[in-house]
């Protein structure tokens, strides 16, 4: 990827691990048999986690923090969130940290989707992907992962399905 991650201040690390819903700070992931949860996937070797949070949580920043320009900026309206996206290998827990990830997000029942491609962002020294997306209301949404490695020939796909519901 030709983006370079973004980096955080201690202030939004503080803040996201306070909400609950950082990924960053998950410990060191379970054996494939281990990830039984609804947001934990585990596909050809590699563990995925799925974090979706408000993105106003990230909104409060100043304009000249670097969070403010995250993927191109965080967008207006209430039912914009930030999906996330932490990667594992599976038999080793060690952190992937180099990938191109991109997600395909649908209601359930509904056609079609929205292609998007995920950024990597550098948390508490960490790497995860993520992007903004609009929620717009009670439903299941499908959230298909891509995630291209080196070394790999095709694509590892994680398919997610989550349940949303408005605040």
């Amino acid at each position: 990827m030709s983006t370079p991650p973004f980096t955080f201040s201690r202030r939004s690390v503080t803040t996201v691990l306070l909400s609950g819903i950082t990924l960053a700070a998950l410990p060191a992931p379970l054996p494939a048999q281990g990830a039984a949860d609804a947001n934990t996937l585990t596909v050809d070797g590699m563990l995925a986690y799925l974090g979706v949070l408000p993105a106003a949580i990230v909104r409060g920043h100043p304009r000249s923090h670097p969070e403010a320009a995250m993927h191109g900026g965080v967008p207006d309206g209430r039912h914009q969130y930030h999906v996330i996206l932490a990667l594992f290998d599976a038999a080793s827990g060690d952190r992937i940290e180099t990938a191109q990830v991109a997600l395909t997000i649908m209601g359930l029942g509904h056609t079609g989707g929205t292609r998007l491609d995920l950024e990597p962002m550098t948390i508490a020294n960490t790497v995860t992907w993520g992007t903004f997306v609009e929620l717009p209301g009670k439903d299941l949404y499908e959230m298909t992962f891509e995630v291209r490695t080196e070394g790999r020939k095709d694509a590892v796909v994680f398919p997610f399905r989550y349940a949303h519901s408005t605040p």
